[in-house]
């Protein structure tokens, strides 16, 4: 019997589909994502007798809002000093290599995907286009509603973006003991990280665990007693803390912005999120003992 000490990881991670373009696996479940949101608010919406006019302008707030988010929050938090020297990179998903031409057209850039994307931008992004969204189109809903029937949809979409990232081989774990089975040896591993060896698979970590969070948001949901904000509670709390604990087990993020009292970017912009998820969760509370003075 063979006995597996790790797991050497050179997966195929973009797909040509025609004439030099290509489509990489994390674009893929970028794609995924968004289509398994869609119909999930789908069914959401007629649950909640939400007519279906309202989905597709959801559907509109939330991408741009999320891929907006996503991109200035990489560029901000993780490598402004790359891209105030790249802007055209930071704004389309190319990258400049010149060995290659888009498409056959513009020489010097590759198509790459939106790859650089920061989930802390995301969330911020998809916040604020969805707060407009309720001001201006669902005007029957609050936002914190919203925010709650959004979170099972965010929750599943970062199951797949977690994926994504580990066929990219990006957001490695740090080194481990080779005896750990499910130690991983990323092939196509960027050299910013010294020697390929076996580390932790913090993407399927982190997968894993927003698999879970997606369940109990939807355990949750079908208890319709519950107050507004509590899902969004849940959500922010445990998704957050997830990611602040699993942190510890990743090697550095591009340039970072923070990293101080042994912590670094991802779990400082965690922590603001974590505490707004304990804000939800009680705001039932909150407002009762506001009310009540």
């Amino acid at each position: 019997m063979i006995k597996l000490e790790y797991i050497n990881w050179d997966p195929i991670y973009k797909f040509n589909l025609w004439k030099g373009f290509f489509i990489h696996i994390y674009s893929l479940m970028f794609i995924i994502s968004f289509l398994l949101g869609w119909y999930i608010m789908k069914y959401i919406y007629k649950n909640d007798n939400i007519h279906r006019k309202y989905l597709e302008p959801l559907f509109i707030y939330t991408f741009f809002g999320t891929l907006i988010g996503a991109r200035f929050g990489q560029i901000f938090f993780y490598d402004l000093s790359y891209f105030s020297d790249h802007w055209i990179e930071a704004l389309l998903p190319i990258k400049k290599n010149n060995d290659h031409s888009l498409l056959g057209i513009i020489k010097g850039y590759e198509f790459i995907g939106y790859r650089g994307l920061s989930s802390h931008g995301a969330t911020i992004g998809i916040l604020l286009s969805n707060f407009f969204y309720c001001k201006k189109i669902l005007k029957k809903k609050s936002f914190i509603w919203l925010c709650d029937r959004l979170s099972i949809v965010v929750a599943i979409s970062a199951v797949f973006i977690r994926i994504g990232n580990f066929f990219n081989s990006e957001i490695v774990g740090k080194p481990c003991n080779t005896k750990l089975p499910w130690a991983v040896k990323f092939i196509q591993m960027d050299t910013e990280y010294g020697a390929i060896v076996p580390r932790h698979p913090t993407q399927i970590y982190e997968s894993i665990s927003y698999l879970f969070i997606f369940l109990f948001l939807c355990y949750f949901y079908k208890e319709k007693k519950l107050h507004d904000g509590f899902l969004s509670g849940i959500f922010f709390t445990f998704l957050w803390s997830a990611r602040f604990i699993l942190e510890f087990m990743k090697e550095p993020q591009g340039e970072e912005i923070i990293n101080f009292l042994y912590l670094n970017t991802g779990q400082w912009l965690s922590i603001p999120f974590i505490i707004l998820g304990l804000f939800f969760i009680n705001l039932y509370r909150i407002k009762k003992r506001f009310f009540s003075l």
